[in-house]
């Protein structure tokens, strides 16, 4: 065992500054959850009602595009800071996985 071991305590601002941070943090996530239920009922309830499928499917891509982008930043953490690099090759990659779907479409279609 090491008798030299240091016990950090914090001081009360500091306790209610990660109290109030942690509390915010925790409200966003909860929110984000709630909007991400609500749109997989719209999703739900739009091939539920039985719309046309030129419209439904957009409707889903669009929804399901929209939840990467809340589950990545809110509940994966990219907001936080230090995660610039891991980002940019995040949507690096996203850029170009769309670009060669782009590309294979118009190529098969055209």
């Amino acid at each position: 065992m090491s008798h030299d071991a240091h016990v950090y305590v914090k001081t009360q601002t500091e306790y209610e500054y990660t109290r109030r941070k942690r509390r915010e943090e925790m409200r966003n996530q909860v929110t984000t959850f709630a909007i991400m239920i609500f749109m997989t009922l719209v999703a739900f309830s739009s091939v539920a009602a039985g719309f046309s499928k030129y419209f439904v499917v957009p409707v889903i891509l669009l929804l399901a595009a929209i939840q990467v982008v809340l589950q990545l930043y809110y509940f994966m953490h990219m907001s936080e800071k230090n995660h610039g690099i891991t980002a940019f090759f995040l949507y690096l990659g996203a850029t170009f996985a769309f670009t060669f779907i782009l590309t294979f479409l118009t190529i098969v279609w055209w």
